[in-house]
């Protein structure tokens, strides 16, 4: 079965069991939403905090900013008939890491993590698993039938959250 591949600002659903793939991604949020009633998830891979900075790019691309995205990300969900919810949704974070610079002078992957934890918080939905931070660059699979992401890292064994 073919995969669904992501870019950075993109994000799509499955709801035919296809995974959902995204690569190399290093201070960029992934965020996983599992609906597990209907089998179906969707990825989103989130550049940076706020549209504020490029409205136009918001709206063309809205996966590229944490607030565009996550709506974006929840409405192709509920479209796609899924109940987002706190009770009807699983949601994983990945990424966020600080791979530019190591003195955290201008901590890209820190402001990500929070905004989508803010966006989070206003739709009520709450983050079952997480694998934030750190330094390195990771690439994240979702498969729709059971809901696990799995995570790859250079130099590391593949594991799952």
């Amino acid at each position: 079965m073919q995969e669904i591949l992501l870019g950075i600002g993109e994000f799509g659903v499955s709801t035919d069991g296809r995974p959902i793939r995204t690569q190399g991604l290093g201070s960029c949020v992934a965020i996983s939403l599992w609906c597990p009633d209907m089998k179906a998830a969707g990825l989103v891979q989130i550049a940076l905090p706020e549209s504020k900075i490029n409205p136009g790019k918001g709206k063309e691309k809205p996966g590229y900013f944490a607030d565009t995205g996550m709506p974006a990300l929840i409405a192709e969900l509920k479209d796609r008939g899924c109940k987002v919810s706190k009770k009807k949704t699983e949601v994983k974070l990945i990424g966020g890491a600080e791979v530019m610079n190591s003195n955290d002078v201008f901590n890209i992957g820190a402001h990500n993590i929070a905004a989508v934890r803010r966006i989070l918080g206003e739709h009520k939905l709450r983050v079952v698993a997480e694998h934030v931070g750190g330094h390195a660059s990771k690439s994240v699979t979702v498969f729709p039938k059971t809901g696990d992401v799995m995570l790859a890292c250079p130099g590391i064994k593949e594991w799952y959250i």
